[in-house]
């Protein structure tokens, strides 16, 4: 299962990022949902917010080490709702890093392509919407299993006898 979430993420995230470069023309900002959402190409060499610009090598380094994380900790899954949530993190981890590996400007070095505008506040796309919502899962489910590991059963029924 969270192998099938990956890939999907994976593939979505891509799909729609060629979609937008083929489609949309960079810096004009197209009504999607209303004024709210609007699809507003760029290429973003920093991470959320535009941070860190001119860091791009240490971003797709940080997001080497991201997704390695995560696929060290796979085997301590055991629900379907953690690898569903896991799965999520890792295809939307892998999409943004897929950019930073093989977009321009350059091996290691490239830009993410955004462009789901939201309010004027931020641009992102598919992957950041699957690492938001896998986020909001993780806080979830922590709550009714702290551990990737465990079987669900809330920590509020277990005892120290059990």
């Amino acid at each position: 299962m969270l192998g099938f979430f990956a890939l999907v993420t994976l593939v979505a995230d891509q799909a729609s990022k060629i979609w937008a470069l083929d489609t949309l023309e960079p810096g004009v900002a197209k009504p999607f949902i209303g004024q709210w959402i609007q699809l507003h190409l760029i290429r973003n060499s920093g991470a959320a917010f535009s941070l860190g610009n001119s860091m791009t090598w240490v971003l797709t380094i940080l997001s080497v080490l991201i997704v390695a994380a995560i696929l060290a900790s796979l085997r301590r899954i055991t629900t379907g709702a953690w690898a569903a949530t896991i799965g999520l993190l890792l295809g939307g981890a892998a999409g943004n890093l897929v950019d930073r590996v093989f977009r321009a400007p350059g091996l290691f070095r490239g830009h993410v392509v955004d462009f789901l505008d939201y309010f004027g506040l931020f641009i992102g796309n598919v992957a950041d919407i699957a690492i938001v919502v896998a986020a909001g899962l993780v806080v979830i489910l922590s709550f009714r299993s702290p551990h990737p590991g465990d079987k669900g059963e809330p920590t509020a029924y277990r005892s120290d006898d059990d």
